[in-house]
């Protein structure tokens, strides 16, 4: 089916289909509850955000406007707690409308806005979901260190709760940061871990992400076959489910495959083709990367003033954007046009700015920092493996404690049992009525003691363990047996004096 939303035409499934329709009947409807007409601003959100980020940080943001409305008019917990949970999501989803936009303070913002919301509720899994959100721009500023610890601990609660899809993104994440370290081993690893754990739960949007990081890593590796043929699948993908981003995304990659190959002319096409789809949707972080490209190829032909406009214009929103990486080959590309330029001043001014921002990407303190992050993670899982090892000992050591209890208390019980039916033969049995009242005192401290014994454990849970309270409650066990005894006693010394 094809809706059009705002000029844009955009193809959905029948399933998302409806849920439009019926989303957009309720933002219809005047008489609307607030709890309801949030979730509708939202959940249409989700499902248009292909169509553009501006269409997306709108909806949130009218979402967001009426849950803060529904919240302060003092609802009751149920109802509060679903208008929290709206708007954590409208906060989280503006966050990352801000930063495909290249606004990271705001995104920075809105995130730990959303993170706050979702400790409120106690809702791990969009904490999770905040902590990892958080990581991805400390990545793109070239922060590893906050990267990876962002990172690993969203991966460490995703395993918490046993989220899948969060686990995979966030093992997706980590094996970039290591493929932007230069270990495409364990980057390699980490993908392949997130695609097997995506086609299980079968996240086409997650598959299509890592099947494109895949490629990434052969592309850095030169090998090229590989390069295209997972580019080529991520494509496809991308464009079976009509995620914009990520069509643009594999656009400019497999560009930069046939760039590598000295393919120029299939090369620009693909750039082209990205930069289209980024300025259409305004992801900004996309477009620096088509334009460098497009500038390289065409100072490769020898367009020196096309290669510089296309440069500068790509380290402008670089720069807007702060991300090192994207700066670092706007900057060299610049360093290579000066020079053909015969601007020496400003060929080495782009160069410096180019070792700079490489070195803040990969440098010593930054791979240590990877280091220990993964050392810390992988020692705090084994710590948390050990942990659940132990209390799985300590609940099967208790079971075994009870069942042997359990046995040892039944023994006892026969044995006062019959101990007092002993007692309850002395009138059919001579004996003197100083034997009979010794047995009868004796059979009556075992049945307090049994009683002290078996009750003790739950009686520390009222008393907390205190001396005095713990003597009280004994005396008062021992008040209610004593009219027992004297009872007993009493009439078995009637029966024994007519003997």
């Amino acid at each position: 089916m094809l809706t059009s939303f705002n000029g844009v035409a955009q193809t959905f499934s029948e399933n998302e289909q409806n849920q439009i329709d019926s989303f957009s009947t309720i933002i219809s409807n005047s008489n609307s509850h607030d709890t309801l007409l949030a979730g509708a601003y939202v959940g249409l959100s989700e499902i248009l955000y292909v169509v553009s980020i501006d269409t997306l940080k709108f909806l949130c943001e009218k979402g967001k406007s009426i849950a803060e409305r529904g919240l302060k008019k003092n609802p009751n917990k149920q109802e509060k707690m679903s208008l929290l949970k709206i708007l954590g999501g409208a906060v989280s989803n503006i966050a990352y409308a801000y930063q495909e936009q290249g606004n990271i303070s705001k995104s920075l913002e809105y995130n730990h806005i959303s993170m706050k919301i979702a400790e409120e509720m106690g809702d791990k899994s969009d904490i999770s979901s905040s902590l990892n959100n958080i990581g991805v721009i400390y990545k793109n500023q070239g922060n590893i260190s906050k990267t990876l610890e962002y990172f690993h601990k969203s991966l460490r609660l995703r395993e918490e709760i046993n989220d899948k899809q969060g686990v995979a993104t966030s093992l997706n994440n980590i094996g970039a940061v290591y493929q932007n370290q230069g270990d495409y081993t364990k980057g390699l690893e980490y993908y392949h871990k997130s695609l097997k754990i995506r086609e299980e739960i079968n996240d086409k949007n997650g598959i299509a992400g890592s099947l494109n990081n895949i490629g990434s890593v052969y592309n850095n590796q030169k090998d090229y076959p590989n390069a295209l043929l997972y580019y080529n699948k991520a494509l496809r993908a991308y464009e079976n489910i009509g995620f914009k981003s990520g069509i643009g995304i594999s656009l400019n990659n497999i560009g930069s495959v046939y760039r590598k190959q000295k393919d120029i002319d299939n090369a620009l096409s693909y750039f082209y083709k990205s930069l289209e789809v980024y300025e259409k949707i305004g992801y900004k972080n996309g477009i620096t990367f088509s334009l460098n490209n497009i500038g390289i190829i065409a100072l490769q032909k020898g367009n020196v003033e096309k290669a510089h406009s296309y440069a500068q214009r790509s380290i402008k929103i670089s720069q807007e954007l702060g991300f090192p990486i994207n700066i670092k080959g706007s900057a060299k590309l610049l360093s290579s046009i000066y020079e053909k330029q015969g601007n020496g001043i400003k060929a080495l001014e782009m160069h410096k700015l180019y070792v700079r921002m490489k070195d803040s990407i990969n440098n010593e303190e930054t791979q240590k920092a990877t280091i220990r992050q993964q050392t810390k993670y992988e020692f705090e899982k084994a710590q948390i493996v050990k942990e659940n090892e132990a209390k799985e000992q300590a609940r099967i050591l208790a079971e075994a404690n009870g069942r042997r209890d359990n046995l040892q208390y039944s023994f006892i019980f026969l044995g006062i049992l019959v101990l007092f039916g002993g007692v309850l033969s002395l009138g059919f049995i001579k004996v003197s009525p100083n034997v009979a009242e010794g047995l009868i005192f004796f059979a009556f401290l075992i049945l307090f003691e049994f009683i002290l014994v078996f009750a003790d454990p739950y009686l520390g849970n009222y008393t907390n363990d205190e001396p005095i309270y713990n003597l009280l409650a004994n005396a008062l066990i021992a008040l209610l047996i004593f009219p027992l005894h004297a009872i007993l006693e009493k009439v078995l010394k009637k029966r024994i004096v007519k003997q």
